[in-house]
């Protein structure tokens, strides 16, 4: 029931494209496993073996904490409606920091230059497997739309104790205590 290809398909690509939802795994080499659910409007697919999400400023950012002590991403796209599939993309993930050449460009080339309120990264995958599985079990959904909590939150935020403060404050390290990378002064592990 499962097929594995090198890199994503123009068929897989479209796919990928009718989602509304996906899903990152990520974990270091010990602690905690994360599954976080991002919204596909922030999902760019780069190329055949690439895609980068903008990450938006949550409650915690287990992610990047774990793609800097191993580098292991797969993200997870599901049907909900439709014909059903899962679609897993496996690789080598990097944060791509605010104000950074890599972070910059990629604003400018897939986001029109338009950065949200609440952007924190992006989050760049490099492809090395490519999964589908049958997705029968998936059960069917209809959406609603997208909630626009997270932006209003955002913007409340940034007007009390500004959105740096509250990075600073529950974004620096993960549950486990891994430094994230997103504030320059934190040390990079060694090996």
């Amino acid at each position: 029931m499962a097929k594995q290809f090198p890199e994503i398909s123009p068929a897989l690509q479209e796919f990928i494209l009718r989602q509304r939802i996906f899903f990152t795994a990520s974990a270091a080499a010990t602690g905690r496993v994360n599954v976080s659910p991002r919204g596909t409007d922030m999902l760019r697919v780069l190329g055949p073996n690439t895609v980068a999400y903008l990450d938006l400023t949550g409650s915690g950012n287990e992610t990047a904490a774990h793609l800097r002590a191993t580098g292991r991403l797969t993200l997870m796209f599901c049907a909900f409606e439709g014909a059903p599939m899962i679609l897993r993309l496996y690789g080598a993930g990097r944060v791509l920091r605010r104000g950074g050449p890599d972070y910059a460009r990629l604003l400018a080339a897939e986001f029109g230059g338009a950065e949200p309120l609440g952007a924190r990264q992006m989050i760049r995958l490099d492809i090395d497997l490519v999964q589908t599985s049958c997705g029968f079990g998936v059960p069917l959904f209809d959406h609603a739309g997208e909630r626009p909590t997270l932006a209003r939150w955002a913007e409340a935020k940034e007007k009390q104790e500004g959105l740096e403060a509250y990075r600073r404050q529950k974004n620096a390290r993960s549950i486990d205590g891994l430094p994230t990378g997103l504030f320059e002064e934190d040390p990079v592990p060694a090996g």
